[in-house]
């Protein structure tokens, strides 16, 4: 039999009269004197409580005089680890069984959470829509309520928080799937995308000139200083210091529509190919939904007013059904696009710089931002987390391409171009082209992610290579308004042409002699 403490033969064993349980005499008297318990069922045991049981006695071999006063210390030792080891071992067990059933209640906790705030979320948003599917009497339209300009309405005033600002109904986890489907789709057909065989070559780019030239804006407020490409349909979207966006037909060489309703600049303007939708945002903190008409024109569906700061940006998601705006004020908006509904609205609490510019990358769950202080955020669209922070740049970020690889970022801002590697987030390569004076408004990958395009006060077209290899200026195309200040660029189809804005009222298309397209005006 052995000792229920130490476990081994005891040599002068004793068994308690409540238990039944076998002790070595010396370690049961030294923990009935320690803690006045039973070590094993935790009653009450005191020295009377417990009975020597008779045995053989053991002959021990004869040692010499210093040895058994050594065996004896160790001996002692010995006792107290035993002792110690066992309170610990129940010390463990029972912390062991806390921590389970701490982590079990956790878990339900968490499942409750989660499961209440989707559900919040499904209400809100239904809620949203309910609202503005509501007809609207005379009675009920406050004298504050916002109209388009075809008398819909378009924005009233939403209920507020209790830190007084407006109440959004989220990213409900429904927009969050088709966002993540997207996401696995385009990264799928990216794996197996191939430079196509229409794309114009190094040689080609080399020959671009100056092939057609189109005045879109006013002459007393000249400038153009956003662009857009709708390739299915090869339309150019310019925006001006005029408060106009024009559309503009580059086959046609015509001017198809003007649209005219915000009162300060056009600061962005973008394409939704999906039912031909047209973005644009301003300076007078709107942003404008326009939609074709019968007639050829375009109608304004929705303006959205939830920015209190010049919007900067507009970017589309690769959806078609969401875009976000990004504006001065430090946030950002992430829309429902049929509905025109903000769905939520990002601000930091740290840091008071603006947003100068936006984009989304290429499978829809990244969203890129620069700041007027020169710093380049890296957002998670799902979460509406900031997960990176590139800086390094002097001055407000102008410009952010994403290539369609996935893997670069370019930035622009008044000291040039930086490029990024999103897989390792780090800056691999720096292009400063013009002078401490003259600041880089626009940079640009094109669809296939072979070329990148600068601008500032020349434009410049670089071949895009890998992180170690040298990215090299195939081809400079000088500035030909006068002003000195080219302020945005987009590339056409396959880098067949490059259309340019200035700071003078004309649109400039520059690409290889002898191509079809319109002649210069």
């Amino acid at each position: 039999m052995n000792c229920s403490i130490s476990g081994e033969i005891p040599e002068e064993p004793v068994v308690s009269k409540n238990s039944g349980l076998l002790f070595e005499k010396r370690l049961i008297e030294r923990h009935i004197l320690d803690y006045g318990k039973c070590p094993v069922t935790g009653e009450p045991l005191s020295i009377d409580d417990i009975v020597p049981i008779k045995t053989g006695k053991i002959v021990k071999p004869r040692q010499a005089a210093s040895i058994p006063g050594m065996l004896g210390m160790f001996q002692n030792e010995w006792d107290v680890l035993v002792l110690s080891n066992f309170a610990l071992e129940q010390q463990l067990h029972t912390a062991r069984q806390e921590l389970s059933h701490a982590l079990y209640q956790h878990d339900a906790a968490c499942r409750v959470i989660a499961r209440l705030k989707k559900e919040r979320d499904e209400a809100r948003s239904l809620l949203a829509q309910a609202e503005r599917q509501m007809p609207l009497s005379s009675t009920s339209i406050s004298s504050n309520a916002a109209v388009n300009v075809n008398g819909k309405r378009v924005n009233e005033d939403e209920e507020l928080g209790p830190d007084g600002k407006k109440i959004r109904p989220g990213i409900s986890a429904t927009v969050i799937s088709e966002l993540t489907d997207c996401n696995a789709s385009l990264s799928q057909q990216r794996k197996k995308r191939q430079i196509p065989p229409t794309l114009v070559p190094v040689e080609a780019l080399e020959s671009y000139t100056q092939i057609s030239s189109h005045p879109l804006h006013k002459t007393n407020k000249p400038g153009i200083i956003s662009l857009d490409i709708n390739h299915e349909k090869d339309v150019i979207a310019t925006g001006g210091l005029d408060t106009n966006a024009v559309l503009f037909g580059r086959s046609s060489g015509e001017i198809l529509s003007t649209l005219s309703g915000h009162s300060k600049k056009v600061t962005s303007v973008k394409f939704v190919t999906r039912d031909d939708l047209f973005l644009t945002g301003s300076a007078d903190k709107t942003v404008r939904v326009w939609q074709p008409s019968d007639d050829g024109n375009y109608n304004c569906s929705h303006i959205l007013k939830d920015h209190t700061a010049e919007v900067q940006a507009v970017t589309v998601h690769a959806t078609n059904n969401f875009f976000v705006t990004a504006s001065l004020d430090n946030t950002w908006c992430f829309y429902d696009l049929a509905s025109g509904l903000c769905l939520t609205q990002v601000a930091e609490a740290s840091g008071t710089e603006g947003y100068t510019s936006a984009a989304f990358h290429p499978d829809g769950l990244i969203l890129g931002t620069g700041t007027s202080e020169a710093l380049v955020k890296i957002w998670d669209v799902k979460s509406q987390k900031n997960v990176a922070r590139f800086d390094g740049h002097v001055g407000a970020v102008t410009a952010i391409s994403f290539s369609e690889n996935g893997y670069f970022l370019a930035t622009a801002a008044h000291d040039g171009v930086k490029l990024w590697d999103l897989r390792k987030l780090k800056n691999f390569r720096t292009f400063a082209p013009y002078d401490s004076e003259t600041p880089t408004n626009s940079v640009e990958f094109d669809h296939s992610g072979s070329y990148l395009a600068i601008a500032g006060s020349d434009i410049r077209v670089y071949q895009v290579a890998s992180v170690k290899s040298e990215w090299n200026c195939i081809k400079t195309i000088p500035d030909l308004s006068g002003t000195g200040k080219a302020t945005c660029l987009k590339f056409g189809t396959d880098a067949k042409y490059l259309a340019v804005g200035s700071m003078d009222r004309n649109l400039r298309i520059f690409g290889v002699p002898g191509e079809d397209g319109p002649m210069e005006t």
